[in-house]
Formats: C-alpha cells, sequence, structure tokens
C-alpha cells in the first residue's frame, strides 16, 4: 500500500514575518496588539497572518513569558442588555486581536467581584476589564481596589466601565448630562409631576443619574424634594414593583423616569396593566437605549450610550501599557425621542 503523504507543517510566525516583510518581533507585536507597531503595519500583518493560515500558540507564548492571551470580563448580570452590548464590544475587539475572553458576573455583589478578579488571578489572567458600576461608599471597594493593585504590581492590567474608587485606567459613561438631558425633555413637554424609579442606591451609576436629573430639574426653578423617587432592582421585575409603589402613593404623577431600560419596560408593563395609557396619561422615559427600547409598545424615549464602543474602549485600554496617572475615557450620550413620551393631559 502506498504512502499516505504527510500534510505539510502548520506556519509558523516566522513564515508570517517573512510573507509580511517584517522583521520577527514586528510580527509578534502585530498579533499581540502590543505598542511600537503603527496601525497599518499591523493590519497588513494580521491580513498576510490569515492568508497564510497562521494559528497563535498561545502555550507557547505563555511559556515565553509573552503577554497572556486570555482577557477576564467581569459584569454585573449577563442577562442585563446593557452589558450585553458592551460584552459584544469587547469580544469583537479580542477576536480583532487575536485573544479570548472570559466573562464572568457579579449580580452587583462587592464580594462576588472580589472573588472573580482573584479567581481570574489563579488562572493566570492578568488582562481584566470590570464592567459596571462602582459604589458610593468606598470602603465597599477597599478589599477590591486592594486586589487591583497586587495585580498591577504584578505586572497585570485591570480597565473599569463606570465610575469606581480604583487606581485604573476608566471609561466613564455620561451618566449626569443624560439624565439632564433627559429630564429637560420631559419638562419642555409641560411635565411637572414627575416620579423617578431607580436601581440600588449604593451604585454610583444611580447616584450620578439622580444627580443629573436633580441638577436640571433645579435649574428650571423647581424644587428637587417633590419629586418621589422609588428604588428597586435593575430589572424589568424592579421596574414594575417600584412603579407599583411610586403610582400607588402618587397617582396623579403624569410621568415615570426609570434609570435604565429594562426598568422602564417594567414600568410600561405595570401602567399598561395596570390600566393607563402611554403616553396619553403617563410618559414612561429610560436610559442607555439597549435593543429591546426600540422594540418594546410603545417604543421608549431614553439616553443612548455608546455601549459596544464602551467594551471596545475598556478592552484597548487595558491592553496598552500602563501611563503615569490613571486614563479616562468620557462618553457622549444622545437623547433618543420615540413614542413613550408626550405632553402631559390636560384636566
Amino acid at each position: 500500500m502506498a504512502e499516505r503523504p504527510s500534510s505539510p507543517p502548520p506556519p509558523r510566525l516566522v513564515d508570517v514575518a517573512k510573507a509580511a516583510g517584517v522583521s520577527l518581533a514586528t510580527a509578534s507585536r502585530a498579533l499581540t496588539g502590543s505598542s511600537g507597531v503603527s496601525a497599518e503595519v499591523a493590519a497588513h500583518v494580521r491580513a498576510v497572518a490569515s492568508q497564510v493560515g497562521y494559528v497563535p500558540n498561545s502555550h507557547a507564548r505563555a511559556l515565553a513569558g509573552g503577554q497572556a492571551s486570555m482577557v477576564g470580563l467581569v459584569v454585573h448580570d449577563v442577562g442585563d442588555p446593557y452589558f450585553g452590548e458592551i460584552a459584544r464590544g469587547v469580544l469583537r475587539e479580542t477576536d480583532r486581536r487575536g485573544y479570548l475572553a472570559l466573562i464572568s458576573q457579579t449580580e452587583r455583589d462587592p464580594r462576588a467581584e472580589l472573588a472573580r478578579i482573584r479567581a481570574l488571578r489563579a488562572h493566570r489572567v492578568t488582562s481584566i476589564v470590570l464592567a459596571g458600576s462602582g459604589y458610593v461608599e468606598p470602603g465597599t471597594e477597599a478589599d477590591i481596589a486592594a486586589e487591583v493593585r497586587s495585580v498591577t504590581a504584578a505586572g497585570g492590567r485591570v480597565a473599569v466601565i463606570g465610575r469606581h474608587h480604583l487606581p485604573v485606567d476608566a471609561v466613564l459613561p455620561d451618566n449626569a448630562a443624560g439624565a439632564a438631558a433627559l429630564m429637560r425633555h420631559l419638562l419642555g413637554l409641560g411635565h411637572r409631576r414627575l416620579g423617578v424609579i431607580g436601581g440600588p442606591e449604593n451604585l454610583t451609576t444611580v447616584e450620578d443619574r439622580l444627580a443629573g436629573l436633580r441638577t436640571a430639574y433645579g435649574e428650571a426653578g423647581f424644587d428637587w424634594r417633590a419629586v418621589p423617587v422609588a428604588s428597586g432592582d435593575f430589572t424589568r421585575e424592579g421596574g414594575a414593583a417600584a412603579t407599583a409603589r411610586l403610582m400607588r402613593a402618587h397617582p396623579r404623577l403624569t410621568a415615570v423616569v426609570a434609570l435604565n431600560d429594562p426598568m422602564a419596560v417594567g414600568a410600561l408593563s405595570w401602567l399598561l396593566n395596570a390600566g393607563r395609557r402611554v403616553p396619553d396619561e403617563v410618559s414612561v422615559a429610560g436610559f442607555d437605549d439597549v435593543p429591546p427600547a426600540r422594540d418594546v409598545y410603545p417604543p421608549l424615549t431614553t439616553i443612548r450610550l455608546p455601549m459596544v464602543a464602551m467594551g471596545r474602549q475598556a478592552l484597548d485600554l487595558v491592553l496598552r501599557p500602563p501611563a503615569t496617572r490613571p486614563r479616562r475615557r468620557r462618553t457622549g450620550h444622545e437623547l433618543v425621542v420615540r413614542a413613550s413620551t408626550a405632553a402631559p393631559p390636560t384636566h
């Protein structure tokens, strides 16, 4: 029987470098997303690597002491579309750079967040993105801050999305300014009897969005103390429950502002089931502009944050060499007006 011809060996990094016309070191930096290579050269090397069928040997890279090819992403709630969009941005960027992402959730428990960071370290993951709000009381994050300092002291990198009391690079959503724009929209429609439903009071995201609402309300000459606020879980169920408490205590409200879109969807559900017409009797507004916001009925007026871009930016920060001082990337926001808000009833 004739011997079956052996298959050719898989392409090596040196083959990529030769085909791309660059040095071995340049090819390595281009394929790992390291600094020192222009965007044009990096794109050229990646294109050549794809053409020749090169697959990085992450095990060999780790043995050689190079940067690990795994990135850790820690989110508050994988079921929340806000974090789903952020994860999509992170995953697109890891795919582009040849990394893999390990995703875990904390359910907004700082003890779980600390445990996830330690677990990632135990698995030798040295690049970590924490996506989600920080905590209002700095002491709540004291143990997390100590762990993060330990990560960076050992040569690892951490970046966060949201306002945290942590000495690391951060992507900062435009929470306060977005909330102020939302309040100005409702006041411009003529609403004066407004109520707010928000998430856990210990989160900086809640604090910042409430601050934006309060600022715009005060600038219009009104007393914020007249605005009732009901807290609940940052979920559809939490929004429905908070709306029930709010409307039963204040049945003459003409607008409900939810501090995220899932809560706004819960508010819509409760109001419609209670026989209240939206927006003819009560307007509802949300925050974030997650994909379901445009599909509910009526579609939600909300503040759009660039969630996918936020994920990409955080991943870019965590893969960059450290700076002298923590870097800050601030996002913009956009008021998206849909059918869930209108002028209040005249009677």
